[in-house]
């Protein structure tokens, strides 16, 4: 029989029956399928008619080259952590990144990972050594590939821009089942950090590091008031005091209060802020970058952790964060937001922003704002509701000059996606045709070039 004609086990279609890669293993059970059909946004399903495990690059480049002889969709997943289906290739084949065999080494002040490797794991490898990557998202269970093809921002982005930013060499496989290596002054390189994986897929990833602290000393700091608060933050991203900055908007009894997360790993005044009240604890480096550990512990004991998540995150312009900001929370109750849903917010130096494909609004602070919504299982006419609250709230700042940090539950036309891009969207387009010329990436974002 050749590849197209009726066949297939488990329903997972005729052709992906005589897939096959040299090492490692193509999975059509239900078992895989469904899994890779789902994410932690757990809102859109779609379904692969395969899952690989690769066991090394030839495995990749195999599924790779298969699926564009056939005209498949591949998708790449790492941690499962998208909010949106932007890991899924429904009819297509899924990459399980996690399967790769780990490539942990450290040379200097640079660390070579594999892309599947966890965020926690490139920690367990540089902090015996006295060294750490710069910035860190808040939450390490998420893979290093994962979170480069978006960005990879959290509270030192003020400093040190986000992680592609600090990346200096990729291993990809491209679109053609190609093996690339590509370096600052490479188009490629410049067309996969934060690319949205429509270019090829991150294997391995040299990163940069940075001496690490024993120890972190963590501020909360309290505002009633919104104008003070906002002040408060641009004060201290200007100054660069704090080593980590973040920003959580509480809603409590219908009454909103701001919170200043602050840290710093050495010493920092506090004289000239206007908080209302605070809190401080000392802890080590590595307990205060996992402090998400015991939250995600309960929130899967109470099961909040599977429940739907959609999930939304825009930067905003300095000169209308206050007004958004504050039209968005007087919209906004509890129901909105769901049991255990959160709001950030936190401003970013936008000259640290080195990467091209990460278009954020002009000026000299760029504002984070997510409003980080729990869904209810099972209930899709609320889970839309939510969904369109996403889809007002980016209109809205998209008006203002706003734009996306690109990880949202929020479906996006192609239009929507040159826009988000601005200038860039040429050379990513041009890349594309170069790198994927037969168009399976880019299903899981609604992109992929037919």
């Amino acid at each position: 029989m050749k590849p197209g004609q009726p066949g297939g086990e488990h329903g997972s279609g005729p052709i992906t029956t005589w897939l096959s890669v040299p090492d490692g293993e193509v999975d059509r059970g239900e078992c895989a399928l469904v899994t890779a059909a789902q994410d932690f946004g757990h809102l859109v399903h779609s379904r692969p008619a395969a899952v690989v495990r690769p066991a090394s690059l030839a495995d990749i480049s195999a599924a790779i080259t298969f699926a564009a002889e056939h005209g498949l969709p591949v998708s790449a997943r790492g941690a499962g952590h998208s909010p949106f289906g932007q890991e899924q290739a429904e009819g297509g084949i899924v990459l399980d990144m996690g399967s790769l065999p780990p490539v942990r080494e450290v040379s200097g002040t640079e660390a070579v990972v594999d892309a599947g490797a966890r965020w926690r794991e490139v920690l367990d490898l540089t902090l015996p050594l006295g060294l750490t990557p710069p910035v860190l998202t808040d939450y390490l269970e998420l893979t290093v590939g994962g979170t480069l093809v978006v960005g990879g921002i959290g509270g030192a982005a003020h400093h040190h821009g986000t992680q592609t930013d600090n990346v200096t060499e990729l291993e990809v496989v491209t679109g053609t089942g190609e093996v690339r290596t590509c370096r600052p002054g490479d188009e490629l390189f410049d067309a996969v950090r934060g690319g949205l994986g429509l270019c090829g897929v991150i294997t391995r990833v040299k990163l940069r590091l940075v001496p690490a602290p024993p120890t972190a000393r963590r501020w909360k700091l309290y505002y009633q008031s919104l104008e003070v608060f906002l002040a408060d933050q641009r004060t201290v991203v200007r100054d660069g005091r704090f080593d980590y900055v973040e920003g959580q908007l509480i809603l409590e009894n219908g009454e909103w209060t701001h919170m200043l997360e602050a840290v710093t790993y050495s010493t920092a005044s506090l004289a000239d802020l206007r908080f209302d009240r605070m809190e401080v604890e000392d802890t080590s480096y590595f307990d205060f970058l996992n402090r998400m550990e015991e939250g995600e512990a309960a929130l899967r004991a109470e099961g909040s952790w599977f429940h739907p998540h959609p999930w939304l995150n825009v930067f905003l312009p300095d000169e209308v964060v206050g007004p958004v900001v504050a039209g968005t929370l007087a919209r906004t109750r509890r129901e909105d937001l769901g049991g255990t849903g959160l709001v950030m917010l936190y401003p970013v130096r936008a000259s640290a922003l080195g990467t091209p494909l990460l278009h954020v609004p002009s000026g000299e602070l760029v504002w984070l704002f997510s409003l980080l919504r729990t869904g209810k299982p099972a209930d899709p006419v609320e889970n839309a509701r939510l969904t369109e609250l996403n889809i007002q709230l980016y209109r809205r700042s998209k008006a203002l000059g706003g734009t996306v940090y690109p990880s949202n539950a929020l479906p996006m036309s192609p239009a929507d996606w040159a826009e988000q891009f601005g200038p860039a969207w040429e050379a990513l387009e041009t890349a594309r045709r170069l790198h994927d010329p037969r168009g399976v990436f880019g299903a899981g974002q609604g992109l992929r070039q037919q």
